[in-house]
């Protein structure tokens, strides 16, 4: 697992108007492939799943082993991971929001800036954890054929739920107006804008006519994994994190905070995860990291760039909580360089430094490195964190 301070190894669209709703349809027609879809492996040859499986003929994408077959492992680490979320395992009704609500009812509380960013904040995440869920369920999962790391991405949608959860408790608790939260991925033009970005993605995995096997397949399949692990879930998220957090440190919104904190230890896993995925499918399909490939996943990351340098002016018109939005656009460099080069990219931008010395502690991975270094106990339940 890679910090910040590792060393980095290198391993071997046009907008549209989303449809946010995929639709529910037999992934596999009615065949036993929709249970295992090894046995239409690569180009629909038949694959005899009968033999006892041997791991080292186990592959991530394409296998020809049997899915449904958990052992023995392959993809240790994948398993690592799995039983690290299950041990992180929270709910957002064990956080007291008591103070949140007093905070939110008093009209001298928090500033109207800081009741935007909340509200903002909200507006985005409410779905975001939804559209990751969506495209596991539906689609990412339907083209794993390592079931160890299956078994991770059933953890890996069960927290997005949870998440999601999390959202709708603290808009509950606040009172806050449901209609206006929800509807804001379609009526606030910075939350839509990142969602169309990432729609094409899910479109392209959740159709049930696409199946990998062919060179443009598997490239697609590999920059829908790029898209949301270090895009979505690596990049699209720092923003609004870093808001609720510098909350946190003021005292303000402290319940919410420390869901988002939770929140924030799972998504650095889901990332973790997704990184150490792609990278296991380039070592295993060089051929898909071709020079022209590279050049598209690097316009899309300077495009990502830009589109949350766009929701941190939109949420932040402002300078508030010691923020403001110019001091985002170094920091999203910075989060871009390090996401690009942990699968393999030389840095998009020059050398850029962490403008928000604070919150090493909190995000970068080097702190997530440190929590499963800790005794797994201490985060079984949901627990005070502290904000020193």
């Amino acid at each position: 697992m890679l910090s910040w301070d590792d060393e980095v190894k290198q391993p071997a669209q046009a907008p549209r108007t989303p449809n946010l709703q995929p639709q529910l349809q037999p992934a596999f027609g009615q065949s036993n492939a929709a249970l295992n879809p090894a046995l239409m492996a690569g180009n629909g040859e038949q694959v005899d799943t009968t033999r006892r499986v041997n791991a080292a003929d186990k592959r991530i994408i394409n296998g020809h082993t049997d899915v449904n077959q958990l052992v023995p492992f392959k993809y240790k680490w994948a398993w690592d991971k799995y039983l690290a979320g299950c041990a992180n395992h929270w709910m957002p009704q064990e956080i007291n929001m008591q103070r949140d609500i007093e905070l939110w009812k008093n009209p001298n509380g928090l500033t109207e800036d800081e009741r935007r960013l909340v509200k903002r904040n909200l507006g985005f995440f409410v779905t975001a954890d939804s559209l990751a869920a969506n495209n596991i369920v539906l689609g990412t999962y339907r083209h794993i054929t390592a079931p160890e790391c299956r078994q991770y991405l059933l953890r890996q949608a069960f927290e997005e739920a949870i998440h999601t959860h999390a959202y709708q408790y603290i808009v509950e608790s606040l009172g806050l107006d449901e209609a206006e939260i929800f509807n804001a991925y379609h009526e606030v033009a910075s939350i839509r804008d990142k969602d169309e970005f990432l729609i094409p993605f899910i479109d392209t995995l959740t159709d049930p006519e696409f199946k990998t096997g062919t060179m443009e397949n598997d490239q697609k399949l590999l920059k829908s994994l790029i898209v949301f692990a270090c895009i979505m879930e690596g990049l699209f998220f720092y923003v609004g994190f870093t808001q609720i957090l510098a909350l946190g440190r003021q005292n303000k919104m402290m319940g919410a905070a420390e869901q988002y904190q939770y929140i924030l230890r799972d998504e650095s896993m889901h990332c973790n995860f997704g990184i150490d995925l792609i990278n296991t499918v380039k070592m295993e399909n060089p051929h898909l990291w071709t020079p022209e490939f590279r050049d598209e996943i690097k316009s899309l990351f300077l495009r990502a760039v830009e589109l949350e340098y766009r929701y941190a002016e939109d949420t932040m018109p402002r300078g508030v909580l010691g923020l403001n939005a110019t001091m985002f656009k170094g920091y999203l460099r910075f989060i871009a360089n390090r996401r690009a080069q942990q699968i393999g990219l030389d840095p998009l931008f020059a050398q850029e430094e962490n403008p928000f010395p604070w919150m090493s502690e909190m995000i970068d991975l080097k702190k997530e490195r440190n929590f499963f270094e800790t005794r797994v106990i201490e985060y079984q339940t949901g627990g005070a964190l502290s904000w020193e």
